[in-house]
């Protein structure tokens, strides 16, 4: 995990060097089509066994997904990479309330504090300004968080029907089709309020296609060191290994050329961190 936690850092690194030279929808599109042919081929080599009967729970676990990683992508073009991570990484805090709420998942007393806390972290970052308000980075990064949280709730309930292979090719391509009919409609027109979701296609060159495939590799490799260890052990350390990715990301946007978090935001990071580490301990 501490390895996946790593490479997720570098691929987060790349996505945000590609970012400077197309769209954060193009970055997601090229981002999940190293997916589909990964898993494809994974499919091709051992066809899946499955029971199905849930096609719109498994587009929605698709949808939710890519409109995660979409604002994931778009806010690390924009903000410091280790802001982006922790936003990310509100996740855990979320899925424990959508369990709760949907699929009737116990939380006790200390998982709920947890919640508070963590909520306090986010207040920490956002840093609301004095009407209260939150910017559009602050908007999208808690999305982030909430659409990543409701598409893994799904998964809970997918995967008594479906392959592990078909629930993350739904979000492999949602996430490859999506992008593709964002990127027509733009070109007929175009929002600058709506630049997350909306962008000009760039054929990349030199070495952004360097970036890119960089981008697929590590986000792959990542993916099976993840899966590797929640295999080995209990999800609850697994998971709160899993937060030393908010560290890497910092360091990495630091050689990048962000700015080392302010006390303020550096206090709500470690607020999150704690919150889920409570979260995986209590459930």
């Amino acid at each position: 995990m501490l390895l996946s936690s790593f490479l997720f850092a570098i691929m987060g690194a790349f996505a945000k060097l590609a970012s400077e030279h197309m769209s954060s929808l193009e970055v997601v599109f090229f981002r999940n089509i190293f997916g589909v042919l990964i898993i494809g081929f994974a499919i091709w080599k051992s066809p899946m066994k499955n029971i199905g009967g849930k096609p719109l729970l498994l587009f929605f676990r698709g949808f939710m997904g890519f409109s995660a990683l979409l604002a994931y992508f778009y806010n690390i073009a924009n903000i410091p990479l280790g802001d982006a991570a922790t936003y990310s990484k509100t996740a855990p805090i979320f899925t424990a309330i959508f369990a709760w709420m949907l699929l009737n998942e116990k939380l006790p007393l200390k998982g709920w504090m947890a919640v508070a806390i963590g909520f306090v972290g986010i207040v920490f970052i956002t840093q609301p300004t004095g009407g209260g308000g939150f910017d559009k980075y602050d908007i999208l990064g808690i999305f982030s968080g909430i659409g990543a949280a409701l598409a893994y709730t799904s998964v809970r309930e997918l995967r008594k029907y479906y392959d592990t292979r078909a629930i993350v090719l739904s979000f492999m391509v949602v996430g490859t089709v999506g992008p593709l009919i964002l990127l027509i409609i733009s070109s007929f027109f175009y929002i600058p309020s709506l630049d997350f979701m909306l962008g000009e296609f760039v054929m990349p060159q030199g070495i952004v296609w360097f970036y890119i495939v960089a981008m697929g590799i590590l986000a792959t490799m990542s993916q099976y060191y993840m899966t590797k260890a929640y295999g080995e052990t209990k999800a609850a350390i697994v998971g709160t290994v899993s937060y030393t990715n908010i560290i890497f990301a910092v360091f990495v946007g630091v050689l990048l050329g962000d700015a080392l978090p302010s006390i303020a935001t550096t206090f709500g990071i470690v607020l999150i961190i704690f919150a889920g580490i409570m979260v995986a301990r209590a459930k």
